[in-house]
């Protein structure tokens, strides 16, 4: 990413927070000129910009929610914004005296740190055109996490009732889902008789229902009081997984919808192995203008091995826990099937496979090399041509 110039500027870091913010202006001769609590409102935010000196660099410890009204305001009264990641503000406060945990320090470490560590900074976007889908599509995570949530939940309650039908139920399967919001868990289930069970997996794959059915009986039946509290927990998670379920897909739709007519979107949909959701991840989380080229974006997605060396004793490489983790999952799991199909990106699977890789070491090489292309396309928004 490009560098953001700090010297020779006042920085202006502040602390955000719900009510009052903590703003704490550095000069460039190393003085805090100004400290002190201010409101999160309009009015005085727009007070506090208009008295620091012209050329100020306003630096937060978030962007999104409480800091969003700070960054426009800033941006209203002609202030460029940065934005230092709050991991990168809580490692550099240990390089500061004492270890107070205040407001007033954290906007201080946050100034003196962009002052001093301006690689740390990364660049605060416009809102543009697809903010709304931006919006979306961080709904439409937190359904996802929600959802893997109560799935497990479900599995869990199931495992220990009756681990056969456990094993035999796709929890996530719509015809599943409706059995158990209606009926119950797994005693429920064998309570309601052999007719009616018939009637509520109609939708099921076919041989699925028997094996359900016949995994029924393959365990003891718990005490009464366990079996009245499951059925009310498996109905509860088996309604909210399906709602979750429906409400993903219609958000998915939206943010199609919204992204639909970005050119870089359709563009990216050329290359092999990313589908919507991963181009619509890649372009509402991506300004290509911010990498320099394609070993900057490839950090960015945690996509670069990690090297520790020291002197003699330590050398070696693995892979970095670093980089934006949900974009990093999407374009790894996006190549399993590029490893399992023909043509290039499955030769290059196989070379690596041929000189000790594990496989899943050897997707993340193919990801990795994939990513060359996703940056090309992305820059000159052109669609890919094998």
């Amino acid at each position: 990413m490009a560098e953001i110039a700090v010297n020779g500027r006042s920085v202006l870091g502040m602390d955000v927070g719900k009510r009052p913010h903590w703003a704490c202006l550095v000069t460039p001769e190393g003085e805090a000129a100004l400290n002190r609590p201010v409101a999160n409102d309009e009015r005085e935010l727009s007070a506090l910009f208009a008295s620091v000196p012209k050329g100020t660099l306003l630096v937060v410890d978030q962007k999104r929610n409480i800091g969003a009204l700070p960054l426009r305001v800033a941006r209203s009264r002609g202030l460029e914004a940065a934005y230092l990641p709050g991991i990168a503000a809580h490692q550099a406060a240990k390089l500061f005296a004492g270890d107070a945990k205040t407001d007033e320090r954290d906007a201080e470490v946050i100034a003196r740190t962009a002052m001093g560590v301006p690689q740390a900074l990364r660049p605060v976007p416009e809102e543009g055109a697809l903010e709304g889908a931006r919006r979306l599509e961080a709904q439409r995570c937190d359904l996802l996490r929600d959802r893997t949530h109560c799935v497990n939940r479900l599995r869990a309650l199931l495992l220990e009732s009756n681990p056969a039908f456990e094993r035999e139920l796709d929890c996530e399967a719509a015809w599943a889902l409706s059995l158990m919001s209606r009926v119950g868990g797994p005693w429920q289930v064998l309570d309601a008789g052999r007719r009616r069970y018939a009637a509520l997996t109609r939708d099921a794959p076919r041989g699925a229902a028997d094996r359900l059915w016949a995994a029924l009986k393959a365990a003891s039946r718990p005490t009464e009081a366990q079996v009245r509290a499951e059925a009310t927990l498996v109905r509860m998670l088996a309604s909210r997984i399906a709602e979750d379920t429906a409400l993903i897909a219609e958000l998915a739709a939206l943010v199609e919808a919204e992204v639909g007519g970005d050119e870089t979107y359709r563009c990216l949909l050329t290359v092999p192995g990313v589908g919507p959701r991963t181009a619509a991840q890649l372009v509402l989380s991506v300004d290509i203008s911010d990498f320099e080229d394609h070993d900057h974006l490839a950090s960015y997605c945690g996509l670069v091995p990690r090297n520790r060396q020291s002197g003699t004793s330590l050398n070696s490489v693995s892979s970095s826990r670093q980089g934006n983790k949900q974009l990093k999952n999407l374009l790894i799991f996006s190549c399993s099937c590029l490893a399992r199909g023909s043509g290039y990106y499955r030769e290059y699977y196989e070379r690596c496979r041929d000189r000790g890789m594990p496989h899943k070491a050897a997707i993340k090489a193919v990801a990795r090399k994939r990513l060359k292309v996703i940056y090309a396309v992305m820059r000159d928004v052109r669609p890919y041509v094998a």
